[in-house]
């Protein structure tokens, strides 16, 4: 688990959904330990091996050279530039483009700043152990909406399992997603178009407010908002008491216990999961 010795402590859990597939959840720490980047990618429908992973790694890499670069640059323009630059460098077309979740938490100024694009929320803990949650609700507005989502769970709760209906109706989602990606009436997420980064949601909190920040891809998330396992401030806790793998192993196993998606009617019996725990440790009185 890494570790960072600036006023950020950092340590991760990963587990891909799958066994029989590497994760395209990604998890990085940038050189001075002062920011954080949390990926979630996604392969298209018609990649004959998936290319979410490679694209969380390259766009990754990309973001964390720029905060390194330049620590006070505007965390939406740094996420444009490097979208620019992967785009072009890769000849990537919007529609037939990998894709990703990001997510930014860094240290600023006596000030946490964090960037969302897509469905991987922040969580901040205060000293007195609440959280705040900060996410992106767009693409979930978007799909709760439709038909096919309520049938994909009414058929699970049902006991029909991840059968070849369910199947379809993920692809009538999906096909329905690729109307909306990346305008200003859908919903935003790191692909091939640049615009894309401009449009993230941001937020910041005074350094002294916060004593933990979580930083999770939806594979994690789901089990604070879909499966009830957690509170946001109970999963804050259980990091700190076990860290962030144990946590998402425990999220693992759970699902594993609902192998037909009853209890918990989801997407698929496993996603891929990344959970970034960062103690934020304060300056020393007199120091900046």
């Amino acid at each position: 688990m890494p570790s960072t010795p600036a006023m950020f402590s950092v340590r991760t859990g990963e587990r891909a959904g799958q066994d029989s597939r590497p994760s395209e959840d990604r998890v990085l720490v940038t050189p001075a330990g002062d920011a954080v980047v949390v990926l979630d990618g996604v392969s298209t429908l018609s990649d004959e091996r998936p290319r979410g992973g490679w694209y969380a790694d390259t766009l990754g890499a990309l973001l964390v050279d720029r905060l390194a670069a330049d620590p006070r640059a505007e965390l939406t323009e740094v996420l444009h530039d490097a979208l620019v630059t992967v785009t072009g460098e890769y000849a990537l077309v919007p529609g037939a483009s990998p894709a990703a979740t990001v997510t930014i938490v860094r240290l600023r100024d006596r000030v946490v700043e964090a960037a969302v694009l897509g469905d991987s929320p922040v969580a901040v803990i205060g000293h007195d152990g609440t959280a705040r949650v900060f996410t992106d609700p767009r693409l979930a507005a978007l799909v709760e909406t439709r038909p096919q989502a309520a049938e994909y769970r009414r058929r699970l709760a049902g006991g029909s399992g991840f059968d070849e209906r369910h199947r379809e109706l993920l692809r009538e989602l999906r096909d329905a997603q690729m109307g909306w990606i990346n305008r200003p009436d859908g919903y935003w997420v790191a692909e091939a178009v640049p615009e894309a980064g401009r449009r993230a949601l941001t937020a910041s909190w005074p350094l002294a407010d916060v004593a933990q920040v979580l930083a999770a891809t939806d594979g994690v998330s789901a089990a604070v908002d879909d499966y009830r396992l957690y509170s946001w401030d109970e999963l804050a806790a259980a990091c700190r008491t076990d860290g962030p793998q144990a946590v998402v192993d425990a999220v693992h196993r759970a699902e594993q216990r609902d192998a037909d998606g009853r209890t918990w009617p989801r997407n698929k019996p496993h996603d891929d999961k990344a959970l970034a725990e960062i103690v934020v440790r304060p300056p020393a009185t007199g120091s900046r």
